[in-house]
């Protein structure tokens, strides 16, 4: 009994100086954490502003635009979003792309990455390197041949012109291609030996497996379409057809009328951020819980 209370005890306080030390002033890691806090607010003031500016007067804006508190409250800019512009078909229109989209990254991303990691055949490694080198090609430099294929194709100015040139990316095949690749080949071989096909295989085997890359392509997928801007303006012309994207643009330009109108262009910016927003928050969360127990297994 004797023995055993003092070497507990110095554990406990071990444990608690090193804690106290990492979050002292004066160490490295307090250092660094008070570094990372100085950088985070930095990145997220901006958007603080953005909101804050959204419930101020159009005067209260010009004067004070940096200003996070505002002193008169007022949702007017909100108001005539959705009273004097396109804003809900603005909004139905990306979240039909972006729906589109995010499906379809997820099974033909899936199933190329899957193709290059496991199927053997001719020329997979110049696939490869074609697929690398499609990622370094910036993306203005696709346009004008992207608006050429849609046109000839006779998809220009529809959902089919907005939606299928965006169905598969190199990044997501490039993250399903070595997220396969870390996975036993004897899981897919004990399949095989069971009669299942490749197709099977893939699709009721490895798939799942493959979880945390699924929605890391979920997330970027989401981000990415719903975000779009370039490729919407060469492949619509149609007002029935504007996203968010091209439709905040043209506030920004002054579409409605004249002057600033800072609360109403930021109004819609805001609204605009909160569907990523909350799709980053739910998968992260799915990400680090399928981590967390593939870790622990």
């Amino acid at each position: 009994m004797s023995a055993t209370a003092p070497t507990s005890a110095p554990r406990a306080s071990g444990r608690g100086t090193a804690w106290r030390d990492r979050l002292r002033p004066g160490s490295g890691s307090g250092g660094m954490y008070l570094l990372l806090a100085v950088l985070a607010l930095i990145y997220i003031y901006p958007f603080l502003v953005q909101v804050a500016t959204s419930f101020k007067t159009d005067a209260e804006a010009a004067q004070s635009p940096l200003s996070l508190v505002p002193s008169s409250w007022t949702v007017t800019a909100y108001v005539r979003l959705f009273a004097h512009s396109d804003f809900p078909t603005w909004a139905a229109n990306s979240f039909i792309v972006t729906v589109i989209v995010t499906l379809g990254r997820v099974f033909f991303n899936s199933l190329a990455g899957y193709a290059l990691a496991r199927l053997d055949f001719r020329g997979r490694g110049l696939v490869f390197a074609l697929l690398v080198a499609v990622m370094a090609v910036p993306g203005v430099v696709l346009l004008i041949p992207r608006f050429l294929v849609i046109n000839s194709l006779g998809i220009y100015d529809s959902y089919a012109g907005m939606a299928l040139p965006l169905l598969a990316d190199a990044t997501g095949v490039f993250i399903m291609k070595n997220f396969f690749e870390s996975i036993p080949r004897s899981v897919e071989e004990q399949a095989k030996i069971d009669g299942a096909s490749t197709f099977r295989t893939f699709w009721s085997i490895v798939l799942p497996m493959a979880t945390p890359a699924l929605m890391t392509i979920v997330i970027l997928s989401f981000q990415g379409s719903w975000n779009e801007l370039n490729h919407f303006i060469v492949s619509t012309q149609s007002p029935q057809l504007t996203t968010l994207t091209k439709g905040v643009a043209q506030l920004a330009s002054g579409q409605l009328s004249q002057g600033s109108q800072y609360p109403l262009k930021l109004a819609a910016a805001a609204l605009m951020t909160v569907p990523v927003m909350i799709v980053f928050l739910i998968f992260q969360r799915r990400i680090m819980n399928v981590s967390s127990g593939a870790v622990k297994g």
